[in-house]
């Protein structure tokens, strides 16, 4: 049985962003639903933020192709709002990610498990599911593509992370640039 679950069906937001220098950021979801006083806050590593967005775009285009009476969803959002609020308290580190969609309420679920450490038992990881409109998910994966680009700039040479200081690029043969 789970540590706890959670369930906010639906949230009126949800947003990721990043806190602390490039290089040593901390990456989070974050997610409100109307009667709530304190938003729900997890961790997550940048590559699982990249992959939800990623995920995320591919997700909707097939919910489009299945049902292309539905309405597109926009991926329109405002700056000011995308940032997160504190309290920043996270409940826990993501291990796995999982969306999915109901017809009925027209309505995507991302389902966030805790990260299980060695010999910890996976049915105890806690659950958060935070069921968002396509609208709100598709904004939230755009966001999310702005707020990793934010980071340390990419080598030209080889597409790994650069430091102020430059970085030994093994297409350069180690070299400093």
């Amino acid at each position: 049985m789970p540590r706890f679950e959670l369930d906010l069906n639906p949230v009126s937001h949800i947003t990721a962003d990043a806190i602390g220098a490039p290089g040593q950021r901390v990456f989070y979801i974050q997610g409100w639903q109307e009667s709530d006083l304190q938003p729900v806050t997890i961790i997550l590593e940048k590559v699982q933020l990249q992959s939800l967005a990623v995920g995320v775009e591919q997700f909707i285009a097939e919910i489009a192709r299945q049902k292309p009476d539905l309405p597109q969803a926009s991926a329109d959002y405002a700056e000011e709002k995308m940032h997160i609020s504190p309290p920043v308290d996270p409940l826990f580190r993501v291990g796995e990610i999982g969306m999915g969609y109901d017809s009925e309420q027209d309505l995507v679920v991302l389902l966030m498990r805790e990260i299980v450490l060695e010999g910890g038992a996976p049915e105890e990881a806690a659950v958060v599911r935070f069921w968002c409109t396509r609208s709100q998910i598709r904004a939230l994966a755009r966001w999310s593509v702005e707020v990793v680009s934010r980071g340390r700039p990419l080598c030209p040479q080889c597409g790994a992370p650069m430091e102020p200081e430059g970085h030994f690029c093994p297409k350069k043969n180690g070299h400093k640039h």
